[in-house]
């Protein structure tokens, strides 16, 4: 090619180039563009290639010019990202502006669990009388379920269609006495105890469910009495609901208790079952290694779940642990 037409293709070129790229939008469409004139198969390149064929008197000079436009398209692709670059921060920054004259953003605040608060109340009542907690696993063993507490093997509770049970012969425990049985083991009195927790039965309706929490508390000394198991079960009702709660005790029979005795408290002019008592058993008491010629002692349990339904008027025991945000929030 003659040198003045090979200088003015080049400026051609160039300005097409640097027009192409004034007009990309976007980095991608920008990349599109240099790659049709600096890439492998882009126009520059193959004037690169064509300079084998020029005589050797202008192969330096054509290709001089040729990396003049190069550096020339390049300072304007660079020029061109910066400016693009620069439009995205800016406009992420407008999309991401505090404005600080806004109301602030406000969460949702969490709340205790009615039968958490529930249990957290009892445990600080029972710990100002004197009572220590003791706690044990869910998964229990048969005899702690119910042999060490006196439950022979044919008692009706020990049944597939009353209790749930696991492998290796152990069940999810049906009441929270099993821990009694482990705190009292290698233990000389006086103590005295409460345990909380979950426990498990086969029973599903509004006012029962298959989990729920229960309250166990006991007391062993030389010269604990009925009466004395009265007058805590009284104070402990009036610290749950009021001064003006009555007691009911109505004759019953558990293995673990002797004797023993159903509990009824009066709510709005009606008598609820609220739990059971009894003086303990002097079998289970010979069972966790205890003499029971020189001690004696009395044990209670309830159901926390009903307390908390009462206190919070909920209908339905089921409404405690589905989870239901619009049922939490009212309490």
């Amino acid at each position: 090619m003659a040198v003045a037409g090979e200088a003015q293709e080049l400026e051609a070129l160039v300005r097409a180039a640097c027009a192409e790229i004034a007009t990309a939008g976007e980095l991608q469409a920008l990349l599109e563009v240099r790659a049709r004139f600096l890439g492998k198969r882009g126009s520059l390149s193959a004037l690169l290639r064509g300079l084998g064929a020029l005589p050797p008197a202008e192969r330096a000079h054509t290709g001089e010019q040729i990396n003049r436009a190069k550096e020339q398209i390049e300072e304007a692709v660079r020029a061109q990202r910066a400016a693009l670059e620069q439009r995205v921060q800016e406009r992420a920054l407008a999309e991401r502006a505090l404005d600080v004259s806004l109301p602030g953003v406000c969460f949702p605040r969490g709340r205790m669990h009615p039968v958490r608060r529930q249990m957290r109340e009892i445990a600080e009542y029972f710990h100002g009388t004197g009572f220590s907690l003791a706690e044990g696993p869910e998964v229990e063993s048969e005899y702690y379920n119910f042999e060490a507490l006196n439950t022979p093997a044919d008692h009706p509770a020990r049944d597939l269609q009353d209790t749930f049970f696991v492998e290796s012969g152990a069940v999810l425990r049906t009441h929270t006495s099993p821990v009694q049985i482990r705190a009292m083991t290698g233990r000389t009195p006086p103590f005295r105890f409460i345990a909380m927790g979950r426990v498990y039965r086969r029973d599903s309706d509004p006012t029962h469910s298959p989990m729920f929490h229960q309250i166990e508390g006991f007391w062993v000394d030389e010269h604990t009495s009925f009466a004395d198991l009265k007058g805590l079960l009284y104070d402990f009702a009036r610290f749950m609901f009021g001064a003006e709660v009555e007691l009911r005790f109505r004759a019953h029979f558990f293995p673990f208790t002797e004797p023993s005795a159903e509990l009824d408290f009066s709510w709005e002019g009606r008598w609820l079952e609220w739990g059971g008592c009894g003086m303990i058993h002097p079998r289970v008491l010979a069972n966790c290694g205890i003499d029971s010629e020189r001690y004696q002692g009395f044990a209670f349990g309830m159901g926390i779940d009903r307390s908390a339904m009462l206190r919070y008027g909920i209908p339905h025991i089921q409404h405690l642990f589905e989870g239901d945000l619009r049922v939490l929030e009212q309490l």
